[in-house]
């Protein structure tokens, strides 16, 4: 198999895949776009130090990201080098796994993804399975056995030099706060081989329920299984508690596991609602969980900060890329009111970084004047003492700055592209 991973195409391929994916620089400190000119230079002898089994990873960097409940989440960050090489070794080992690989696996895997993973949740539900077997995996990237993984990996591959290359990543140290730590377990999370490594020990989660024919839906460590009663889904809850502590050595979160109802289970973001229609009893439609639309809201709010030194150009461009990526992820549930009233809110606050960025109250009363305010009241707004928040909220900004107005700067509203990507048939 390392024929195939060291193939000049398929490192062509895994250069442009890490180039796309960007990313931080790694213990290194060399960035994507050094990657080129490293290789034009260093290529041959990377490469010849792979198939002579003398190449020995850097140590990944750890850093600490926010999680939306108020915690931190560690992320391995491998360098440039280790994660074009990471990259081709998985596109070769997914070819190895993919076919064999479970339906309803829909985590990091081609023509799968987090829609397919809720609606098909949704039609458990909607077809009376209605008890579900929520399990939390305890620090799952962080409790992988790592010869469980290679084993299941030897079944299928059984080169050593990819196997050595593999396990070279597994036991790289971590440097945390500018000190280097062991790794005798886990998958880093933030390097390229991560997600597949993860679904290969997870198959055999997937092939237990499978084997047993059992409903149920993953997306990477995150898993649920659905029954049509209580007793019967408390059953399944602690055999396949054991079958993970037993077969696979994972621990479950005992604090976040256990037997939930529609309406108080959570799927990737995404909650349950029962409908209220004639003919639809015992039947369900998707909503935002609330910490997914106060983190959407969080993170505009910092980019609409007036003091951010941004141009408004800069602005919207920042504010599209969180909001397409939220929209897009939660694009089946019905949120067109909400996104309506987060719609004149962020139009408010654009208006409040606009009368901000005017300044001096001379300008303000000249642009005013250029909006189509009379001059007396220009000047009388020019030298107002309300807050800015307060004009901005204002009739004289919300009839200057119109809609039509941000629009032929490059506004989009959320709610206009939500209604333009939704799928013809719901």
């Amino acid at each position: 198999m390392i024929e195939q991973v060291l193939k000049r195409k398929n490192l062509y391929r895994a250069y442009h895949q890490v180039v796309r994916n960007k990313g931080a620089a790694g213990i290194d400190h060399m960035r994507v776009e050094a990657l080129l000119s490293y290789l034009e230079s260093n290529r041959n002898d990377i490469i010849n130090m792979v198939a002579n089994c003398t190449y020995v990873p850097k140590p990944i960097l750890g850093v600490e990201i926010p999680k939306s409940n108020g915690r931190t989440r560690l992320l391995g960050i491998p360098t440039v080098v280790d994660r074009w090489l990471q990259q081709a070794v998985s596109q070769v080992l997914s070819s190895k796994f993919e076919l064999n690989f479970e339906e309803h696996s829909y985590g990091f895997r081609p023509n799968k993804n987090i829609h397919k993973a809720v609606s098909q949740s949704l039609k458990y539900i909607n077809d009376g399975f209605q008890d579900i077997v929520d399990i939390d995996l305890k620090g799952f990237f962080d409790e992988v056995d790592h010869s469980i993984l290679l084993q299941l990996i030897y079944k299928k591959v059984k080169c050593p030099y990819t196997l050595r290359l593999i396990r070279k990543w597994l036991r790289a140290p971590i440097q945390i706060n500018g000190k280097l730590h062991k790794r005798l377990k886990g998958v880093p999370q933030g390097s390229p081989i991560s997600p597949l490594l993860s679904n290969i020990l997870l198959d055999e989660l997937d092939k237990e329920l499978s084997e047993r024919g059992l409903r149920y839906v993953r997306y990477a460590d995150d898993f649920s299984i659905y029954a049509k009663s209580k007793a019967e889904a408390r059953q399944i809850g602690n055999s396949i508690s054991i079958f993970l502590r037993d077969k696979l050595q994972l621990p479950i979160n005992k604090e976040k596991s256990g037997i939930r109802r529609p309406s108080t289970f959570e799927l990737l973001g995404h909650g349950f609602v029962p409908i209220y229609k004639k003919g639809m009893k015992g039947q369900y439609q998707f909503v935002v969980k609330k910490s997914s639309w106060e983190s959407l809201k969080r993170k505009l709010k910092g980019i609409t900060k007036k003091t951010k030194p941004y141009s408004f150009k800069e602005r919207l461009q920042k504010l599209a890329e969180v909001w397409k990526g939220w929209v897009n992820n939660y694009r089946l549930a019905s949120i067109q009111a909400k996104l309506k009233a987060l719609d004149e809110w962020l139009r408010n606050r654009l208006r409040y970084c606009i009368w901000h960025d005017w300044k001096k109250p001379d300008r303000k009363r000249k642009n005013l004047i250029r909006l189509g305010i009379g001059h007396r009241q220009a000047y009388a707004w020019s030298r107002t003492n309300m807050g800015g928040w307060a004009v901005a909220q204002s009739p004289i900004l919300r009839t200057t700055i119109t809609l039509s107005r941000l629009r032929r700067k490059g506004y989009e509203s959320m709610l206009s592209y939500y209604q333009n990507t939704q799928p013809s048939i719901r």
